[in-house]
């Protein structure tokens, strides 16, 4: 035995790449941290403990900083940017070393009925040169990119291809080619069926189609990540839907950035989290994560009615401009659909005051980007539905909007939950070039030095191991990969070194591009990606899949 220690340790003198020495390191397990020194080789971890003998080619020097696997962002929309620039700069500067994609869009599949305005156009121009999965996959890692990544396929990306911008029932031919799609996705290395049932066309897929969706996946080890129908006055009747799916399709169930969104119904959480924790003890594998903010985004065409969407971009535009609709559409913008389940922006966030501005594609109104939508009214002079309704026809009919519709109290509620794990929701974008226009969500740049500094480090909402916890090895085991997530000898070398003491986000409503500070070190698969606060340009970055799909 003694020889074969002896061995190991010449071995690790001998050969170890890259040495992080003497840091606090919070392993991602959740049990308590410990001094400590990291050997990598290539793109494993080699070994763990007091090395006082290793030498490396490279050596980080981590005393008085904390030594975490890389983040897993859970839920990230950085899609199409990725494709703009692989650096993913707002994210690697948090510590995220991998992202998770797709919600009801994905990148794959892509064609069948899908109009040419629901097909994405990428930032700065162009469209996508793929077709499927591996054909995506393909164009990532022929240009590189920084942080890894993996994708759910999306249920209206399903819906689209086989049935177009229409509501509906699907017949039993359409549902027998949603039910290849999705195969066909899991085999190519999709991790589940994701939805975003909130507004069209997501709202147009009935549970029993989603179910359906999710059996398809299910063989495969799939998962299901759903943005609800409604975290408004319909939050309980959506959780219990999104319960009802993973009951159904015998699928794990991720609830996205669960919140209530609804002035009304603040302080409604406990009896939420209730309703989780009771089908938990049932059996039903549900989950959930958040932001750490109390403003989410979407676009400003939410506000409109479902049915004024049908058809596509152009077939509502062509609604907003006729006047015989307009005293109805104004009338359900402003007092709802009696009997539905549309989740309407406008109630849940109490008036225009609260709608900030991302984005507009028209330069004449490129002015009100940051504004919110009462002072956009109050400088065209206009009644509010008619400055409504010239934005999104002066915009193409999208117009990214944040609002600020949750509570403070329910989001710090939420994220104490055991079974709540940290994601974005944001995007990869920069301070500069392409990827540094427009007023985007904070969360792009803070989500997770905001939880460390603001509700680890200063408020003691969470300890550190326990949000560290919820960071890495939670969101590992959601998308089913087990070889991420926990520092240990043999897993892949994905390490984030931080500043415990000073690590903050910076990013406000008000000012959103700025990168956080505090991370000094981002390794991913082995690579140095943040070298002492400065990107050094690799792309290490890897596609991740779930076992069962590399099988089948």
């Amino acid at each position: 035995m003694l020889a074969i220690l002896i061995g190991c340790t010449a071995a690790i003198a001998q050969d170890i790449d890259l040495l992080i020495r003497n840091g606090r390191i919070v392993d991602g397990t959740g049990n308590p941290s410990f001094l400590g020194d990291i050997a990598i080789r290539g793109d494993k971890i080699a070994a763990m403990g007091h090395l006082r003998s290793a030498k490396a080619k490279r050596v980080v020097e981590a005393d008085g900083l904390t030594v975490t696997p890389g983040f897993i962002d859970i839920h990230n929309h950085s899609d199409y940017t990725l494709i703009v620039d692989g650096d993913a700069q707002s994210m690697i500067r948090q510590g995220v070393t991998s992202m998770i994609l797709g919600e009801g869009e994905s990148a794959g599949p892509i064609g069948g009925k899908q109009t040419t305005a629901a097909r994405r156009i990428l930032p700065g121009g162009g469209t996508p040169d793929w077709t499927d999965f591996n054909g995506y996959f393909a164009r990532l890692l022929r240009q590189g990119i920084s942080t890894n990544i993996g994708s759910y396929v999306g249920s209206s990306q399903i819906w689209t291809y086989v049935r177009g911008e229409q509501a509906g029932h699907p017949t039993a031919a359409e549902l027998d080619q949603m039910r290849a799609l999705v195969q066909q996705a899991m085999q190519q290395g999709a991790l589940g069926v994701s939805s975003s049932l909130s507004g069209p066309p997501g709202s147009w897929i009935d549970t029993d189609t989603l179910v359906t969706m999710c059996k398809a996946a299910a063989p495969y080890g799939g998962s299901y990540s759903t943005h609800m129908r409604t975290e408004g006055r319909g939050v309980f009747e959506s959780v219990a839907e999104a319960i009802d799916i993973a009951r159904r399709a015998d699928v794990p169930v991720d609830i996205i950035h669960l919140k209530i969104a609804d002035h009304s119904m603040w302080g409604q959480m406990p009896e939420l989290i209730a309703s989780i924790t009771q089908a938990r003890e049932q059996g039903v594998q549900v989950q959930a994560n958040v932001y750490p903010y109390r403003a989410g985004q979407n676009d400003l065409a939410t506000i409109i009615p479902p049915w004024v969407h049908q058809g596509g971009a152009q077939a509502l535009m062509g609604r907003l401009k006729d006047p015989s609709l307009r005293p109805r559409i104004e009338r359900e913008i402003l007092g709802g659909i009696p009997g539905s389940n549309w989740y309407d922006h406008y109630t849940a966030t109490g008036g225009w005051d609260g709608m900030l501005l991302v984005s507009l594609s028209n330069p004449r109104y490129k002015k009100f980007e940051g504004m919110r939508m009462n002072q956009v009214i109050a400088a065209l002079n206009k009644p509010p539905i008619d400055v409504l309704f010239e934005l999104l026809e002066a915009n193409e009919g999208s117009v990214p909007t944040v609002y600020f519709h949750h509570s403070e109290e329910d989001m710090r509620y939420a994220l104490k939950q055991s079974f709540v794990s940290i994601g974005s929701d944001g995007t990869a974008v920069a301070t500069n070039g392409p990827l540094s226009k427009g007023h985007p969500h904070p969360r792009y740049y803070g989500t997770f030095p905001r939880v460390l500094g603001r509700y680890v480090r200063d408020e003691h909402v969470l300890t550190l191991e326990e949000a560290i916890r919820k960071m890495t090895s939670a969101n590992a085991a959601k998308i089913g990969i087990f070889d991420r997530g926990i520092l240990r000898p043999g897993m892949m070398a994905d390490v984030t070194v931080f500043d415990a003491a000073t690590i903050i986000d910076n990013a406000t409503f008000e000012n959103p591009h700025q990168y956080s500070t505090g991370v000094r070190y981002v390794i991913v698969n082995g690579q140095i990606v943040l070298d002492d606060g400065h990107h050094t340009g690799a792309r290490p970055g890897r596609i991740l899949k779930r076992r069962d799909a590399v099988r089948n």
